[in-house]
């Protein structure tokens, strides 16, 4: 009898925690399993703005698009009525650590760990700002803060995008990565790795990836915002440039190409480069290679005009200079690109510390201006972006089975572009960062 009884007893506390976990598991899947609706939808796919339509959320990815009508009665619903969603922003070139306008000494005034503080900062507003993807392009660090940062939102230590990225770039002595005004007496540390020849390239990049690093950036020209150099200058002798691709190529990690000069852009295509930055001197041959070649251009064009004749600037006279000369030109050739069928992502080149990251988003603008329809451009900053990443399968665009990276925009952009500066929603990997709508916002309440 005492058997008996005791059997019953472990089977009735068995049902008990089989209905106990049962409700426990109902309750978070409610908790994570949600809809947002708006009156427009950009799918970052379609080429046409769609209506009344809902993106159903199951935990952290996109589970599927309903109508409107159709959203299931026993989940919450997020409705930000007039406004559009579409997917998160990439971000495509970004130096989040950048903290003064001429930028080539300040990675020697605070320390590295100073820079991880402020450049979670940077990171968290471009999130805010619906960025839920960054592509860091080498930053003003001698060690390694933003493989730090993704460290610590990777591990849930902190809210933060996505990140990816070099942590330097790779410059020959004299180049656009090198310090160059100072006496030959100082013995100062740059920003970018200093290597010259084939095996110190080789080096370099072997430590890149050592810390972190899922991409090579190298100088292939000069730049126009350093000092003592020349952007129509080619820095990296062929030699070079093939021993950069094929060490990255063995560790399956992609290069993007710093390159203002023709010839720069067009032997970094060659050589085999997943991206060409900047490109302001691009050719008809180079738009031919890199239709060939299938390499991406992130053109970061705004930036140019936020420092045109604003003094903040050491090498201000060169910045000036392609404005008043060449912009109006360089936009054309951008234009060609985009009809012959280049891959053009959204970079901005501009969005560190100090800067408002409301501001990232006029690179839309711009390449309106070069000739871009509004959805193509749109795209350049979702989908095309996630292509460039390799993460295409995941990212990009609202698709069931994708990451639910969603952000909202007042009214429709592609009559207002302007309105991605100051998204009213940001969804990241499911959950909500901000709603201006509800007065939400993740960063308030950790």
């Amino acid at each position: 009898m005492f058997r008996g009884n005791l059997y019953m007893l472990i089977i009735k506390k068995n049902i008990f925690a089989a209905l106990l976990f049962s409700i426990i598991s109902h309750c978070a899947l409610s908790a994570e399993h949600y809809a947002v609706t708006a009156d427009h939808l950009i799918d970052s796919e379609s080429e046409e703005l769609q209506h009344k339509l809902a993106i159903i959320i199951s935990g952290n990815k996109i589970a599927s698009i309903v109508k409107k009508s159709s959203i299931p009665e026993d989940i919450d619903v997020i409705d930000m009525g007039n406004a559009t969603l579409m997917p998160g922003l990439i971000n495509a070139h970004e130096h989040p650590l950048l903290h003064e306008n001429d930028y080539q000494t300040a990675h020697l005034k605070s320390s590295s760990a100073y820079k991880a503080l402020i450049g979670l900062k940077t990171h968290q507003g471009l999130l805010a700002h619906g960025w839920t993807t960054i592509r860091v392009m080498g930053d003003g660090d001698v060690f390694y803060a933003n493989q730090d940062i993704k460290k610590a939102i990777d591990n849930k230590i902190f809210v933060g995008p996505r990140i990816t990225g070099a942590a330097h770039y790779i410059s020959i002595t004299g180049g656009g990565g090198d310090i160059n005004y100072m006496s030959p007496e100082q013995n100062l540390i740059a920003d970018g790795l200093i290597a010259d020849g084939p095996q110190e390239i080789i080096k370099a990049i072997r430590k890149e990836i050592k810390y972190g690093s899922d991409w090579i950036k190298i100088m292939v020209t000069g730049a126009f915002m350093s000092v003592g150099d020349n952007p129509e200058n080619v820095s990296f002798s062929p030699e070079e440039l093939h021993a950069a691709v094929s060490e990255a190529k063995r560790h399956n990690i992609p290069v993007a190409a710093h390159a203002h000069a023709t010839d720069g852009i067009n032997q970094a295509v060659k050589a085999g480069v997943r991206s060409i930055e900047h490109g302001t001197y691009i050719s008809d041959e180079s738009i031919s290679l890199m239709v060939k070649h299938g390499t991406f251009y992130v053109p970061t064009i705004y930036v140019g005009d936020y420092y045109a004749n604003s003094d903040k600037l050491l090498a201000q006279e060169k910045n000036d200079d392609y404005y008043l000369s060449y912009r109006s030109e360089w936009l054309s050739m951008i234009e060609k690109a985009y009809r012959a069928g280049v891959k053009i992502t959204v970079g901005s080149d501009l969005c560190g510390y100090g800067i408002d990251p409301s501001l990232c988003a006029r690179e839309f603008a711009t390449l309106i201006e070069a000739g871009m329809t509004p959805m193509d451009a749109v795209k350049a900053g979702t989908i095309v972006g996630a292509e460039m990443l390799g993460w295409d399968d995941h990212l990009g665009s609202i698709i069931p089975g994708k990451l639910a990276d969603i952000i909202a925009v007042k009214g429709n952009p592609l009559e207002d572009i302007s309105s991605l500066e100051k998204p009213l929603l940001v969804i990241k990997d499911g959950k909500v960062v901000i709603n201006k709508i509800d007065s939400y916002s993740v960063f308030e309440k950790n």
